[in-house]
C-alpha cells in the first residue's frame, strides 16, 4: 500500500468544554463560540480540496460542515470519541475527588485507562488504525481529542503515561501518513486553521 496523508482535527468547542466535563459517546452540540470559530476555520492547503469525513458525533459533523458548506461530509463511527462510560459528564478533578484510588489507579494505567461502561486508549487506537489502514485517498477528518491523543500514541510509540511527546493544539489541524497494515506516522502537527 502506498503512503496516504490525512488530516485529523477536534471538533470546535461545546459548554461540556468550556466546562471541562468528560464528553464521550454523549451528544454534545457546538456551543455558540464553538460555531462560530468552525465558521472561521480554513484548512491550509493542499487539505483544502481533500475529502471529509467526520465523527458520528453532532459536534463533530457540524463542525466539518460549517469548516466547508460546499463539501459533502462523509460519516464513519471510527472517529468517534473514546467512551468515557459512567464518568461522562463530570470533570477530572470531581472524579479525583470522589473516585478515591480506585480513579487513580485508572489514571496511572495510560493506554489500558479504561473507565466502567467504556473504552480504553488502547481499544480507541485500535479502531483509528483500522480506519487508516483503509485510506485509499487523503481526507481531512473531524474527530475528537481522546481519539486524536489515541492516534498520536499509535503513531509517536507514546504509552500515554507522562507528558505526551508533543503538545497538540486543539484549534490546528494535525497531518499524519497512514503507511499500511495499520501504521500511521506524524507528518506535522498544530498547523493553524487560519482565517
Amino acid at each position: 500500500m502506498r503512503a496516504v496523508p490525512f488530516v485529523l482535527l477536534r471538533h470546535a468547542p461545546t459548554d461540556w468544554n468550556a466546562g471541562g466535563r468528560l464528553q464521550g459517546l454523549t451528544d454534545t452540540c457546538l456551543s455558540p463560540e464553538g460555531e462560530a470559530a468552525a465558521r472561521s476555520w480554513r484548512l491550509p492547503a493542499p487539505a483544502d480540496g481533500w475529502k471529509r469525513w467526520s465523527s458520528p458525533l453532532q459536534r463533530a459533523r457540524r463542525t466539518a460542515e460549517l469548516l466547508q458548506p460546499s463539501m459533502p461530509v462523509g460519516i464513519d463511527s471510527r472517529l468517534r470519541e473514546m467512551s468515557f462510560g459512567v464518568w461522562e459528564g463530570f470533570t477530572v478533578k470531581e472524579l479525583r475527588a470522589t473516585g478515591g484510588e480506585a480513579f487513580a489507579a485508572a489514571e496511572a494505567a495510560g493506554l489500558d485507562f479504561h473507565p466502567p461502561g467504556g473504552e480504553s486508549p488502547r481499544m480507541a487506537m485500535a479502531r483509528l488504525s483500522h480506519w487508516s489502514s483503509t485510506l485509499t485517498e487523503p481526507v481531512v477528518a473531524v474527530s475528537h481529542k481522546a481519539a486524536i491523543r489515541a492516534l498520536l500514541a499509535l503513531a509517536s510509540g507514546w504509552n500515554m503515561l507522562g507528558r505526551p511527546p508533543h503538545k497538540l493544539d486543539w484549534k490546528c489541524a494535525h497531518f499524519f501518513v497512514a503507511q499500511g497494515e495499520g501504521r500511521v506516522t506524524i507528518e506535522r502537527l498544530n498547523v493553524p486553521l487560519t482565517s
